[in-house]
Parts: C-alpha cells; sequence; structure tokens
C-alpha cells in the first residue's frame, strides 16, 4: 500500500472513531435526558402522594377536634328550647340522684346577678354530656349566640360523642351570669385558663381538678348527672330531635338533668322568672336541692 492510500485508510478509520464518539455521547444524553424526566415525574407524583396524605391527616384531625364545624344549624339551636311539657314528662329522668349537692361559701356574683361558672374540656366525654343539660336548662332563663358543634376525643370512653362547646359562646340573660371556661382543646392543648378567681373556687370544692365541674353561685355543685353513654354513636341532630321526645333515652338524661340545673339556677334567681320556676317539675326539685 502506498502512503497516500495508507492516509486515506487512516482518516477513514478517523473519521468511523469521531462518529462513533459522537453516537456515544448522544446516547448517552439522550439517557440523561429521559432518566432526569422519568425522575421529575417520580417527584412529581410522590409530592402528590404526600400532599394528599397530609391533607388526609389534617382532615381528620379537623374533623376529630370538631370546633372547626362551625355553627350548629339553626333548627338545632332551636331544638335546644325544649317545651315545658316535655320537661315535665321526664322530670328527673335518668339524671344520677344527688349529682347536686349543696356547699357553703361567699356568693358567687358577676355584676350584681347570680353566677354560674362552668370549667370543662372539649375532648371530655362526660363535659360532652353536660353541655347539652346546661344548654337546655340556661335556654329557658336566656339565650346564646350560634353555638359551635365539637366531637369529644375519639380515644377516650364514649368516643366522638357528639355535643356543643361553650368556647367563645355569648350568653345573655337578665336572671343570671353564666362564665363558661373550656380549658382544653379536644387535642388536651391549653385553649381557656380560669382566672385566679375561679381556679380558687374550682380548688376549694374540687380539689382534684376534675371535669366537669359546675358552680351554681357558691351555693351547689355539680360533675356528672348522667350516663353518656345515651348519646353515643348519635348525630347532632338525633340528639337535638330526641330531646322533644320524653320517652327517649336521650330526653331522659339530659332533660331530667336540664330540669335539676334549673331548679338550682331558679335557687339562685329568687324563683324567678316564675313561669319557669314555678312549673313541674322544678318546683318539687327545689325542695330536695
Amino acid at each position: 500500500m502506498g502512503k497516500a492510500d495508507r492516509n486515506r485508510s487512516q482518516s477513514a478509520r478517523a473519521r468511523i472513531a469521531a462518529q462513533q464518539a459522537a453516537r456515544r455521547k448522544a446516547e448517552q444524553r439522550r439517557r440523561i435526558i429521559v432518566f432526569g424526566g422519568v425522575t421529575v415525574v417520580l417527584l412529581a407524583v410522590i409530592g402528590v402522594i404526600v400532599g394528599l396524605v397530609v391533607a388526609g391527616s389534617s382532615g381528620a384531625k379537623q374533623t376529630q377536634a370538631g370546633a372547626s364545624s362551625g355553627p350548629l344549624p339553626a333548627s338545632i339551636q332551636s331544638d335546644l328550647t325544649v317545651p315545658a311539657s316535655t320537661l315535665t314528662k321526664v322530670g328527673i329522668g335518668g339524671s344520677v340522684p344527688g349529682a347536686i349537692r349543696s356547699v357553703t361559701g361567699s356568693p358567687l356574683t358577676s355584676g350584681g346577678k347570680p353566677e354560674m361558672l362552668y370549667i370543662g374540656a372539649e375532648w371530655c366525654p362526660y363535659c360532652a354530656a353536660e353541655r347539652w343539660a346546661m344548654a337546655v336548662a340556661l335556654n329557658r332563663f336566656g339565650t346564646f349566640s350560634p353555638l359551635h358543634g365539637i366531637h369529644s376525643s375519639a380515644t377516650d370512653v364514649y368516643p366522638n360523642t357528639a355535643s356543643l362547646t361553650f368556647y367563645q359562646a355569648k350568653y345573655t340573660s337578665k336572671y343570671l351570669v353564666f362564665s363558661p371556661v373550656e380549658k382544653q382543646d379536644i387535642n388536651h392543648k391549653s385553649l381557656q385558663q380560669p382566672t385566679a378567681a375561679q381556679q380558687a373556687v374550682w380548688n376549694k370544692y374540687d380539689p382534684s381538678n376534675g371535669y366537669p365541674f359546675i358552680n351554681f353561685g357558691n351555693r351547689f355543685i355539680a360533675g356528672t348527672t348522667y350516663n353518656p353513654q345515651v348519646l353515643h354513636s348519635l348525630t347532632w341532630n338525633q340528639i337535638a330531635a330526641d330531646l322533644h321526645d320524653p320517652t327517649s333515652s336521650v330526653a331522659l338524661g339530659v332533660n331530667g338533668s336540664a330540669n335539676m340545673f334549673t331548679a338550682a339556677i331558679c335557687k339562685l334567681t329568687g324563683n324567678a322568672p316564675a313561669n319557669v320556676c314555678t312549673t313541674a317539675p322544678v318546683s318539687a326539685l327545689e325542695g330536695h336541692l
């Protein structure tokens, strides 16, 4: 082979080698682009999944907390006003005898009116039950601003009991002052703190600081007055409707305790208003306090 032929052969091999190298680089770039695209897609999918999990967890927490459920529907709020005839038929119902006991101490008042103090927690299932009874009784003496619906703790006894919260509730009455303190939220986190005076009253009459604590003007105190079991697994609507059926277990529990609370309040207000305090069974129950 002559020198010219050798040069042409070497030049051809060099071109082929250069072309092969170029193809290898192009293939590498293509793979990088494909791999990068897949990675981006996978990261996007993972991001969506994580977002859904977080959103679901947050939603579950809000549902459990219940305080985010918003104001109770007007129909339920209206059902908290139970006709006197229904309350009369219930009597003491399923309430616990002796659940309200008399105490001695300086009168608890606010703004010249007798004061009813409640200290509880949103997670507490026993508080969940007592709020229904307090709301029914207090509606006979005044009015609430729209109350909010909640559920008690999902991990306590009588889990997820439908109830209402007095947190940030406004109550107006010309006969008494209602001072509610929801000390903890559904997750046991601090929500409201009693004043020093309220804490002193709580310490005096219940050194264990148990929930619920209900004080009627430092003349009577109560804790759990009926079995929360009667509310278990029921919705707000079902409970509200059952309040008007004097034969239902809900009415026997809630309204029975509400009658006892009404009698205690009437003791504070000097039997005012008369159209509440002189009706059966309130007048009779006053004689047992």
